[in-house]
């Protein structure tokens, strides 16, 4: 069993919640490419300090078939070759929407949006916010690493 949904359990009700919102997003989500939300995802986890996010988002991407070379070098996206230019704009906006407080500007939505266009940027802000939301739920209550990445853990079913 998923550790945060084992935890999420003793609340029934915001478990159904968090279900319906999930499965929500998964089927309403899709506007933007998988590498792009993935890495989105991945940095959030990564800034909060959530290992269970890492872990998890890092076996979906497996999943996904996205290359995950350089996702240990992501600190450094700034000067690293591996990450192109939309990217280093995605992974800045993902760490501007996690600072506390936030420091998302002006300029750099705009240039999500001339990159992106209006949808993208919407679901993109929006995915961003619901990893930190859980994030910040899995790791508050010490939910870490099952193995999954590294396939220690029992398999996801796929559907």
């Amino acid at each position: 069993m998923l550790r945060s949904a084992s935890v999420a359990a003793h609340h029934p009700g915001l478990l159904l919640g968090l279900g319906v919102g999930e499965l929500a997003i998964e089927k309403t989500a899709t506007t933007l490419p998988a590498s792009i939300r993935e890495l989105a995802l991945y940095r959030v986890s990564t800034r909060i300090g959530c290992s269970w996010c890492v872990d998890f988002g890092t076996m979906l991407q497996h999943r996904e078939g996205l290359d995950t070379a350089g996702l240990p070098g992501i600190d450094d996206y700034a000067a690293s070759e591996r990450f192109g230019d939309l990217e280093r704009l995605v992974i800045a906006y993902a760490d501007a929407m996690t600072e506390q407080p936030m420091r998302v500007t002006d300029e750099q939505v705009a240039e999500l949006d001339e990159r992106l266009g209006h949808k993208r940027v919407v679901e993109l802000t929006h995915v961003i916010a619901v990893e930190n939301q859980r994030t910040r739920f899995n790791h508050a209550l010490g939910i870490t690493s099952q193995g999954f990445a590294s396939g220690e853990a029992c398999r996801v079913p796929t559907s």
